[in-house]
């Protein structure tokens, strides 16, 4: 076993993901819509949505990187799919009403469901694993084949274990809102949402020739 690509990959994939983890994007706008809303639990629900949506990225981007690489229509209809989506879910920030002082003791459904179908929506995604990671695994597979394991485990780890602790801190300052910062926090997330579809919108428009 070839120890210094195997660890150099993990080590890749922990500072991949925590930039990932960290950086403004859909998922983590709706980690923070969903802690908002429901606490933590609900927050971290959302936060774990790329075990479902990344861990079979990871095995196709693998298999398909070279072939989705020429393959413009696939990622033209996610971007329009995602745009739609997000705008969606934009508005309904600006509907949600703050919570009562009992919100603690509710329980939020759906929001591993919203954080799966936002990861799954989201056109980067598919960009990183496809065009970045995937092909990165590949050729490290060559030499080592527990080098790409490595990666995608330190990958989804780290990346979770980030938005997770965003979530914490947003559900640790949740009690402390007034209603009118609470809508103010909330329309932020609606904004971010409403701006990252109009970049997967001009994603999907820049693919138009290559498409029609």
């Amino acid at each position: 076993m070839q120890t210094d690509l195997v660890l150099g990959l993990a080590a890749a994939g922990i500072a991949l993901g925590l930039f990932e983890g960290i950086r403004p994007g859909p998922l983590l706008t709706m980690v923070i819509r969903e802690t908002l809303t429901g606490g933590l639990s609900a927050g971290a629900r959302a936060a774990a949505a790329p075990i479902f949506t990344d861990g079979p990225l990871i095995v196709a981007s693998v298999l398909l990187s070279g072939w989705i690489a020429e393959q413009p229509t696939i990622l033209f209809m996610i971007s329009v799919l995602g745009a739609g989506f997000l705008i969606w879910f934009g508005i309904d920030c600006f509907r949600i009403e703050p919570p009562d002082p009992n919100i603690g003791q509710q329980e939020v459904t759906g929001s591993f469901r919203r954080g799966v179908i936002t990861n799954l929506l989201n056109p980067n995604v598919y960009v990183f694993w496809f065009l970045i990671g995937g092909p990165l695994m590949a050729s490290a597979a060559d030499d080592e084949p527990l080098a790409p394991v490595a990666y995608a485990i330190s990958f989804l780890i780290s990346i979770i274990l980030v938005k997770m602790t965003i979530a914490f801190f947003f559900d640790r300052s949740r009690g402390s809102l007034s209603p009118r910062a609470y809508r103010a926090a909330l329309g932020v997330c609606g904004l971010g949402m409403i701006a990252f579809a109009a970049g997967f919108a001009y994603q999907a428009y820049g693919l138009y020739p290559d498409v029609f």
